[in-house]
């Protein structure tokens, strides 16, 4: 029976975003293992949406795992995907997670900042407290892949504190301040974030390859899951 992974992103209005998305989704079915689809879906702003997607994979299969192409907990993998799963399993958001760290370290790198410079860690936001955890928990697992220097977390929406509070604050200790884009693709928050008056701002995550490492993990993990689940009733 054939396998279905759905890859739901957020969806955005920004072009270069949808171009990154896609090349992601590119990459996860090249490395799909084998009788599994990846098909691609959104959660917000634009189709294919995710509702529509998992009624069409139920024509097919009932083997459907919905990954989030989501860097943490929210609103979206609470509420939104629950009731498009209607059921289904869920994996967890991707992050946080080491290879993401390993990501974002090299990002930071790659625009010449100081060993000693302050990270700010700039994620998107969400008014639920378990994102706000998991971003936190992204700048240990940075602080664990190598970054030296501090590494704070702020946010561009919904959760303080903002990121030019934190990019004022790290320079008031005299400190230069490199923020670290925790979004996925180009869009409204990469700009927010490019616009906070950081020192320096790496680039979005993108469709770095090991983030299919990610991916399948979250997949496998969620659908044994389900096996044992099914199992445990049987």
């Amino acid at each position: 029976m054939t396998a279905v992974l759905i890859a739901c992103a957020h969806g955005t209005r920004f072009d270069e975003g949808r171009v990154v998305v896609r090349a992601l989704l590119d990459v996860l079915r090249e490395t799909a293992p084998e009788g599994v689809e990846v098909h691609e879906a959104y959660v917000d702003v634009h189709a294919p949406y995710v509702t529509d997607v998992v009624a069409a994979a139920r024509e097919r299969t009932s083997d459907i795992v919905i990954v989030p192409l989501l860097l943490s907990t929210g609103y979206h993998t609470e509420v939104d995907l629950v009731d498009a799963a209607d059921g289904l399993p869920i994996a967890p958001a991707l992050g946080p997670h080491p290879v993401l760290a390993e990501i974002l370290v090299d990002r930071v790198r790659a625009t010449g900042a100081g060993v000693d410079d302050t990270v700010v860690l700039a994620a998107a936001g969400s008014t639920r407290p378990g994102a706000v955890v998991d971003v936190e928990r992204m700048a240990e697992l940075m602080t664990e892949a190598g970054i030296a220097g501090p590494v704070v977390t702020a946010y561009a929406a919904a959760s303080e504190p903002r990121i030019p509070d934190a990019v004022h604050t790290a320079r008031a200790a005299g400190r230069p301040t490199v923020a670290a884009s925790y979004v996925l693709a180009p869009g409204h928050f990469s700009r927010v974030i490019e616009n906070a008056g950081a020192d320096l701002t790496s680039a979005p995550i993108g469709a770095d390859p090991r983030l299919a490492r990610v991916v399948w993990e979250r997949w496998a993990s969620a659908r044994a899951a389900r096996a044992g689940e099914t199992l445990a009733r049987g």
